[in-house]
């Protein structure tokens, strides 16, 4: 992600812009927010289950891309940890984006089968998943891992602002739709086909 550094930290500075202002606009709803970055020098959480209110925004000292992928490591002990926080509650609505521009090169703890099970539970309870990728077979690894929404993307600006916009306004309308009682599954429908 080095080449698009700086529009993703602005995309998700944007996003959070966004989840504060639906925490104002739907107050019945506590929007938390977990943020893993991974790269060849770690996996490292920036945010761990974060009330949207006391979130600052991604600098260059809390965001730094670098080569490799460990993508099953970070997927893994991010889904666990948020297993482990989401346990006592009953309907928890979570919205997972996993944002990578290469495919797994690098893990040690997880493989993809395990990431795999992992998403099938969660979903089961109803979780809701988005792999979005570039530089590598985007589709393909994302059905491999049971994630049924894949967005791809180009490693430019104009890609990574569009991709950031879309995200923004299904977020938005999946917030809607959950405060009128839909479910996850009901409301994630038409998420990345927001006008």
């Amino acid at each position: 992600m080095s080449p698009v550094k700086e529009v993703t930290m602005n995309g998700f500075n944007e996003i959070i812009q966004t989840i504060k202002g639906a925490q104002a606009q739907f107050p019945n709803q506590q929007h938390r927010v977990s943020l893993v970055t991974f790269n060849g020098l770690g996996i490292r959480t920036v945010l761990d289950n974060r009330l949207a209110a006391d979130i600052l925004p991604l600098s260059d000292n809390t965001y730094t891309p670098d080569a490799s992928t460990p993508l099953y490591d970070a997927i893994g002990r991010s889904l666990l940890r948020l297993e482990f926080q989401t346990e006592g509650e009953t309907d928890p609505t979570v919205l997972v984006s996993i944002l990578t521009d290469g495919d797994e090169n690098a893990s040690r703890e997880f493989r993809g089968g395990n990431v795999k099970s992992l998403v099938d539970r969660l979903t089961a309870r109803g979780w809701s998943f988005t792999y979005m990728g570039a530089n590598h077979a985007v589709e393909s690894v994302a059905a491999s891992l049971s994630i049924k929404t894949s967005v791809r993307f180009e490693t430019n600006q104009n890609s990574m602002n569009e991709l950031f916009e879309k995200d923004r306004k299904g977020r938005l309308s999946y917030f809607h739709k959950r405060s009128q009682g839909m479910s996850s599954k009901d409301a994630e429908k038409d998420y990345w086909d927001q006008k």
